[in-house]
């Protein structure tokens, strides 16, 4: 009789979330350049790679030690840790599915938005050839989605470990192949352990995620400098914020149903 006992809408959450997980790496396993990425390849200067690595490195260490403050004006913090009680509260009672699948509901809510704001940022920003300089807004935009998802699931993202956790996230999202694979494991690993690897470094950290992410973008922040066709590469703000929110979507809920199933 034990083998057709009934799951448990957490046991069903978890395994939905594994399937989520699963697509995901698979649809990251290799490296695909598109036709576009082939023929700029041949007009990005050498150079540019390490203006990008510095400029997101940058970029971070401003928001983290000046921004975080400017970002949580831009949403209702006390309001979206008071909603997490209540959906922890409504959870706890019930234990049922729809009270369960509220937390990540609402952690999708606020990255719609976001996603919509830093696409129109980014297309504008092509138009006008603006390439470097919007990075501070996209890496701006990429913190806030972040931050959200974490208050959706009770976390908060204002201490060293919570900063290590979220770089390595943003690095993991646009990694591909093996670098992925690895880097996932180091972030499963965390969530098991809640503890950073030693000895740690959050400078070394923030240069091995811009240095991904630059990597990565490195053709289309190339595109975005270029007037008006520069809001083609503009646009693909939006297409990586879009990965990396639901990359980081994936990942708090783990930590939340992992924190779930331990006191189940």
């Amino acid at each position: 009789m034990g083998f057709f006992q009934k799951k448990t809408p957490l046991e069903k959450e978890w395994e939905k979330l594994m399937k989520e997980e699963r697509k995901f790496l698979l649809s990251r396993a290799e490296k695909k350049d598109t036709f576009l990425n082939q023929k700029l390849e041949q007009l990005v200067p050498e150079k540019l790679q390490g203006t990008l690595d510095t400029a997101f490195a940058k970029a971070f260490g401003v928001v983290f030690e000046k921004g975080t403050g400017v970002i949580e004006k831009t949403y209702n913090k006390g309001k979206m840790e008071q909603d997490f009680q209540i959906n922890q509260f409504t959870s706890d009672i019930k234990k049922d599915a729809r009270s369960l699948k509220k937390f990540s509901k609402k952690a999708k809510q606020s990255g719609k938005v976001n996603l919509l704001v830093s696409g129109a940022a980014g297309v504008g920003m092509g138009v006008l050839g603006v390439g470097i300089p919007d990075i501070p807004v996209f890496i701006g935009m990429v913190l806030k989605s972040v931050y959200e998802i974490a208050l959706s699931y009770g976390y908060r993202y204002d201490t060293p470990e919570e900063q290590y956790y979220i770089l390595l996230l943003i690095e993991t999202a646009v990694s591909r192949g093996r670098e992925l694979i690895e880097r996932n494991q180091e972030i499963d690993e965390y969530i098991k352990k809640g503890q950073m690897p030693e000895p740690y470094n959050r400078e070394t950290q923030i240069k091995l995620t811009s240095a991904m992410l630059s990597k990565e973008l490195l053709y289309m922040k190339f595109l975005q400098g270029v007037p008006v066709v520069g809001a083609v590469g503009g646009a693909y703000d939006m297409v990586y914020l879009k990965q990396i929110t639901e990359y980081a979507n994936m990942k708090y809920k783990r930590r939340f149903l992992t924190k779930k199933r331990m006191e189940s």
